[in-house]
């Protein structure tokens, strides 16, 4: 078995709300002989599970726990001589009834339309990465890509020029897209993925020889009044999960690409 087919699992087991909670029942499990100390160590889980339930905080870790990329400039990609737009896959929904086919997930949809919003701002011709996910359910059986490349032809009249379909991971995206682009002479892109996403995807792309502009979106920022944001929610809860992840994977990655 690929060892990265286990990437799911072992994030879960550490990420919220997972991990906060096998924390409280062993907080409960230890009360039973120390009473005080297992009573303490649940309730410091669950405010950690409230704390990190609250958008205001995925905000916070979002700025402080990851490495910061502004928003494309309009001028980087003419001075930074790019060559392609490159787009990276973000999930499926790999049964979608009102459409009786599969379509992009929330986050390749954005990404999406972001990298065609730009290649047509700058005339340069696009990419997208992205297979089946090691998460992917069974019932998955089209690639990102090919979903990707419909979508673009049939909403937006957009003809995607390199398709990369077998990759599982953000680490595979880099090494399977970097040669077809340099085949055709392409070694500068500019590349389309979530902020919270950057750090992990420029490293990856760096790795595999390519010279990478970031253009950075899905910015997990303030939406609500202040006291909401305080206010622990599923939203919340996504958000912190999403930039605890990629930390995590961060940090793993020095070791393991990921």
């Amino acid at each position: 078995m690929d060892l990265g087919s286990l990437k799911p699992l072992l994030t879960t087991l550490l990420l919220p709300p997972l991990a906060p909670l096998l924390l409280a029942l062993l907080g409960l499990l230890l009360a039973f002989k120390r009473k005080r100390s297992g009573l303490l160590l649940a309730v410091f889980a669950l405010t950690l599970l409230g704390l990190l339930s609250c958008h205001g905080m995925a905000v916070w870790l979002a700025r402080t726990a990851l490495p910061q990329f502004p928003p494309l400039a309009s001028t980087a990609i003419k001075t930074d001589r790019v060559q392609a737009i490159v787009v990276l896959g973000g999930g499926l929904l790999p049964e979608a009834p009102e459409y009786g086919q599969a379509q992009p997930g929330p986050h390749t949809a954005a990404r999406l339309r972001y990298g065609i919003a730009l290649s047509r701002q700058s005339g340069l011709p696009l990419a997208f990465t992205g297979g089946v996910g090691w998460a992917a359910s069974g019932a998955q059986t089209a690639s990102e890509a090919e979903v990707a490349a419909r979508v673009a032809a049939q909403d937006y009249g957009v003809t995607l020029r390199w398709l990369e379909a077998k990759s599982q991971d953000t680490s595979r995206n880099a090494s399977l897209l970097a040669p077809l682009l340099q085949r055709d002479g392409v070694q500068r892109i500019a590349l389309v993925t979530d902020a919270w996403h950057m750090p992990r995807a420029v490293a990856a792309f760096q790795r595999a020889g390519l010279t990478v502009t970031p253009a950075p979106m899905g910015y997990i920022l303030p939406v609500q009044r202040d006291l909401l944001e305080w206010l622990p929610s599923a939203t919340g809860l996504l958000a912190s999960q999403q930039v605890l992840r990629e930390w995590l994977a961060l940090a793993a990655g020095r070791v393991i690409p990921l």
